[in-house]
């Protein structure tokens, strides 16, 4: 593959997450459909080995340089022969000499009317069209019987049945994973064009927050290296920023130096509207901030703007409510600004373990996990201050936007956190 230049994808408009006037509380579909329809790829272009591309999002299709398999072969170990030569009954062919294997083809053409010896992925010699099983065969010194009739083309595999040459093997927008590397490697891909590495920062913000020797005043930081770890586990670099406290020349300057060296931003803490808010004013000021209200619990009103043109999202400074908006919202549109496919998490249906009666005009997010009868169970406290919850939970159940009466057996949507990336 030729070396191409690295390309820098076009920047998003200022006004890209701009909510119509009027817009109230938005439904969790329609801000994700918003979302989707605001992001394109930000990250930069570049040709790597496929020794390398595990995790990397292809940035232009990748066709097949070969079939595969690139010719007809056996798909079993047997005796091989046209099948013309055979009919009804018991059917005996004398044998060739020579034999076909992996890797040791033929190279004459077997007489009509003979057999040859024949393995597992050998290429079919010419004159060779079906194979007999070798468990099916009484064989002598010079000749092999078997029960007819025998399906035309029996035990073989075509050439380019699992993929043509020229076919596309995987599309734009695919992240690479270990079976995808065999898949283009067996159509002889040494190469590939992928977005490069989206780089995500991460910010903590709030006086009350500490990494180390917390005051009685203080709270430890759980954000930042839950935000760095799920980043990480999603395939992208994470860049720790750090924590700035509520001082807008702090915040400035950190999102500043985030601008550097980062493609996009994911900050916690402040993006509401109280006293201490000062990420949202920040970026309301200086950043084209758009306030989302999402008609969701835990959740609070999602801070989406750009800063010195890289995108920032503002999380909820609640861990909880960090980790939910995080997986359903942030996680979607990363990939997108990543080149790559819209993440949308697997649901499951299972009979709930709980009993919970619900009002209309929010979707809502539990904490759950599968219990020994297979069956979604809930964490005791909705609290969004509990976060011994999320590590006891395997996943969330959600809870419709209409209202719901929910009691033990009612069939309730599990996402399980693997379908989030959460290992």
């Amino acid at each position: 593959m030729t070396q191409q230049p690295t390309l820098v994808p076009p920047r998003l408009r200022n006004d890209c997450f701009a909510m119509p006037q009027g817009v109230a509380w938005t439904p969790v579909d329609e801000a994700l459909a918003r979302l989707r329809a605001a992001l394109h790829p930000v990250a930069g272009v570049e040709d790597i080995p496929l020794a390398s591309a595990l995790g990397r999002v292809l940035a232009a299709d990748v066709l097949a340089l070969r079939a595969n398999p690139p010719h007809a072969n056996s798909a079993v170990d047997g005796y091989g022969f046209a099948h013309a030569a055979t009919g009804a009954g018991i059917c005996q062919l004398p044998l060739a000499a020579g034999r076909a294997a992996a890797g040791q083809p033929f190279y004459d053409t077997l007489p009509n009317g003979q057999a040859i010896r024949i393995l597992t992925g050998a290429i079919l010699p010419q004159g060779v069209d079906t194979v007999v099983l070798e468990e099916d065969c009484a064989i002598s010194a010079d000749a092999v019987a078997f029960d007819g009739p025998i399906k035309p083309r029996a035990n073989t595999r075509r050439a380019g049945e699992d993929l043509a040459q020229g076919a596309i093997a995987l599309p734009r927008g695919h992240k690479l994973r270990a079976p995808d590397l065999a898949l283009l490697a067996a159509t002889g891909t040494t190469q590939v064009q992928a977005y490069r590495r989206l780089r995500v920062g991460v910010l903590s913000t709030g006086d009350e927050i500490t990494s180390h020797n917390a005051a009685p005043h203080q709270i430890y930081d759980a954000n930042r290296p839950m935000l760095l770890a799920l980043v990480t586990g999603w395939g992208f670099d994470a860049i720790d920023l750090g924590h700035t406290p509520d001082s807008p020349d702090l915040i400035r300057h950190h999102l500043d130096e985030g601008a550097k060296s980062t493609d996009v931003i994911l900050t916690s803490g402040g993006a509401s509207a109280g006293d201490e808010d000062h990420v949202s004013r920040l970026l309301s000021a200086e950043g084209a901030l758009s306030s989302w209200r999402i008609a969701m619990k835990p959740g609070r009103p999602l801070a989406l703007a750009l800063w010195q043109g890289v995108p920032v999202v503002g999380l909820p400074g609640n861990p909880v409510a960090a980790l939910i908006c995080a997986l359903i919202f942030a996680r979607p549109a990363l990939f997108a600004l990543a080149g790559a496919d819209w993440a949308e998490p697997a649901r499951f249906t299972l009979p709930a373990a709980f009993a919970k009666s619900k009002k209309a005009g929010r979707r809502e997010y539990l904490r759950a996990r599968i219990n020994a009868d297979g069956h979604a169970e809930v964490f005791a406290s909705e609290g969004s201050g509990r976060i011994s919850g999320l590590s006891w939970a395997s996943g969330l159940v959600e809870l419709p936007d209409e209202a719901a009466d929910i009691t033990p057996g009612t069939a309730v949507q599990f996402l399980p956190y693997s379908s989030f990336g959460i290992g």
